[in-house]
């Protein structure tokens, strides 16, 4: 049975290194959130497991935001990852999904990604996207001309599972030069109803066993998210305080809704008081899922 799991490999002989991503319930935890067409599931889910991938590859601590800009039917799908493999994502859409290219849904856009650590400077890099690429091809053009880095990805999403593999030629690796073409080659003998179904170590013999591969401590992603009602607070601080008393003295409350979890926060005068008071919030404040 599949499971959510992250496993990273090394290339013993070679300057090559990989990661294998299962994702079963925190897939379904993010999907459970909006009633997402099954089209846009499957993206999510690719971009999901993309996100994990490459958060396994950066030395960070904090978070890897993906994000893919359209002007299309799809409009908008964020996915973070954070260095303990916790993960949340959403997306916004207008209209019906229809089961087309990627590039039908999406229109013009953009392709971004950002680093956020926890202390130090936030990176951002932007890439555009052509009519015809997938997912993995996006992130495989944003990882050579934004990071330099030869990158190679496989991606499979069924709607309730999803699962990637990658491959990334390490700059300043040693060792056999002709290994990076040749496990290119064998990865992509990968179907995806491998990826979605084969234990990871079952994936790796069949994929490489006549290479000599190092396999790390395998680890667990899952969904969580970072809103609470302290944030929040501080969100309606930067709002102002007379934007806020508009909306109480029209609504009788604020009310604040996550995007990615579907939590809902609701703030009535006193809250709001105590907000811009600094004093805090107090625990009985509403919050509603």
């Amino acid at each position: 049975m599949m499971h959510d799991v992250l496993e990273r490999f090394l290339f013993e002989e070679a300057p090559v290194r990989g990661e294998i991503v299962q994702l079963d319930n925190a897939l379904k935890d993010v999907l459970a959130r909006h009633p997402y067409p099954a089209p846009l599931a499957r993206l999510i889910g690719e971009l999901m497991a993309a996100s994990a991938l490459l958060t396994a590859t950066v030395k960070l601590e904090g978070s890897l935001v993906m994000q893919l800009h359209g002007s299309g039917t799809v409009k908008l799908i964020v996915v973070e990852c954070a260095s303990d493999m916790t993960m949340r994502a959403t997306a916004r859409w207008d209209g019906e999904v229809a089961d087309v290219s990627l590039a039908e849904l999406l229109g013009h856009g953009k392709f971004i990604i950002t680093l956020d650590p926890d202390e130090g400077e936030t990176y951002q890099g932007i890439v555009g996207y052509e009519p015809g690429q997938s997912v993995a091809q996006i992130i495989e053009n944003y990882m050579l001309r934004s990071e330099q880095l030869e990158t190679r990805l496989w991606l499979a999403c069924d709607g309730e599972r999803s699962a990637g593999l990658l491959l990334q030629k390490m700059p300043d690796g040693t060792g056999d030069a002709d290994a990076w073409e040749r496990v290119q080659h064998l990865a992509g003998t990968v179907r995806d109803q491998e990826l979605l179904t084969l234990e990871a170590e079952e994936m790796l013999y069949r994929l490489f066993h006549e290479e000599t591969v190092r396999v790390f401590d395998p680890v667990t992603p899952v969904f969580a998210c970072a809103c609470s009602r302290e944030k929040v607070g501080g969100m309606l601080r930067m709002v102002g305080r007379e934007e806020i008393d508009g909306l109480l003295a029209e609504q009788g409350k604020v009310e604040v809704g996550c995007e990615f979890c579907n939590a809902r926060y609701e703030f009535d005068a006193v809250d709001v008081a105590q907000v811009f008071s600094g004093q805090g919030l107090q625990e009985a404040g509403t919050q509603v899922h």
